[in-house]
């Protein structure tokens, strides 16, 4: 078995400002397993460095390196062939930059897997929802266009603490959409969030409060949840089965964002949400604004198993507007990077077995 691990930047279209992060750029990780003449991709996208929780992407590289990849390479001297995709969710652990990393290693594992036995994604997650498209802009920096796709159900706006500004009310109320406010862990008092949403109703239709508080902090999201008329959902807060339960348990929300990234890959993905609707909360399939690779793998995962808007429309960047990053193909997650794309991006390890 041979590794192989990429990175890119990718520049967005159309930056997002966050309460703590500007968003004009996403560093992207590329992995290709290869075994016995057969190929898988992975793809994972952290922040530029740590926050609220999420890992750095030097973080996550140095995880592959030190950690993850030893043990991959373990089992396959161990075993002679590389594991399933569903047992490296295994191999999660309690540092930020675990998820990721395993993210990354089952993705490109799941790929082969598929491609190795001719089947699509498709073949294992039939279509079940039509799900709708959420998608994100910010009231935090310029107030231009949004970019808004037609096809877009919701969107969730980037906010902060502070009054609401008439310029920023008249922004959301031309967006025409249902908007869930998210504020990244920026509020210090419930009265940050209450008079904030009670300033945009008469004019705008909040369907949801997103994150105030800190990860973890159930507490007070449970008793800010008992002052607001829409719902709160967690984001930051959902890294484990454990993580919602104690949502449930203090009933500090009734909606939440799974992302796969975050939670150690699709097998823990898949069983969060299932859980999540056995307790009875709204789950929705989070994004960290991925290439058309990663963002069609969560599409297919949330028409199989989601009915809530999410985050699964294309992510507009300069570098894909300038050339082909991938081609269709019939087997696996049906896209291949093109040799062009690889050839650009930085080579970080080539490993081999």
């Amino acid at each position: 078995m041979r590794l192989s691990l990429w990175r890119t930047n990718a520049r967005l279209t159309t930056p997002i400002v966050a309460s703590l992060e500007r968003h004009d750029e996403r560093p992207r990780l590329f992995l290709r397993v290869e075994h016995d003449g057969v190929e898988g991709f992975g793809e994972v996208d952290p922040q530029p460095r740590a926050l609220n929780g999420d890992p750095g992407v030097e973080d996550v590289v140095e995880e592959l390196r030190r950690v993850l990849l030893p043990q991959l390479f373990a089992v396959v001297r161990r075993e002679g062939v590389p594991p399933s995709w569903t047992r490296v969710a295994r191999f999660v652990s309690l540092r930020s930059a675990s998820a990721p990393a395993v993210t990354l290693v089952e993705m490109a594992l799941f790929d082969r897997e598929l491609r190795s036995g001719g089947e699509t994604l498709l073949d294992r997650w039939p279509t079940s929802f039509d799900t709708p498209r959420q998608a994100t802009t910010s009231i935090l920096g310029d107030l231009g266009d949004a970019g808004i796709a037609p096809d877009t159900a919701r969107v969730r706006v980037k906010t902060a603490p502070g009054s609401m500004t008439k310029h920023a009310r008249e922004f959301l109320e031309r967006l025409g959409r249902p908007v869930l406010l998210d504020f990244n862990c920026s509020a210090s008092t419930d009265d940050d969030v209450v008079q904030q949403v009670m300033t945009l109703t008469p004019f705008v239709a909040i369907v949801g409060v997103e994150q105030p508080y800190a990860p973890g902090n159930v507490v007070d999201h449970a008793r800010l949840a008992k002052r607001l008329d829409v719902p709160l959902s967690i984001d930051e807060g959902l890294r484990s089965v454990r993580d919602l339960e104690q949502i449930v348990r203090y009933d500090a929300a009734r909606v939440v964002c799974v992302k796969p990234a975050r939670v150690g890959g699709y097998a823990n993905a898949r069983t969060i949400i299932a859980r999540a609707k056995e307790l009875g909360l709204r789950p929705y399939l989070g994004g960290f604004f991925e290439s058309e690779l990663a963002r069609s793998v969560n599409r297919t995962l949330a028409q199989h198993l989601v009915s809530e808007p999410s985050d699964i429309g294309p992510v507009g960047t300069q570098s894909s507007d300038q050339k082909t990053e991938f081609v269709e193909d019939s087997a696996g997650f049906g896209l291949l990077p093109t040799a062009e794309f690889l050839e650009e991006a930085v080579l970080v390890e080539t490993l081999g077995v």
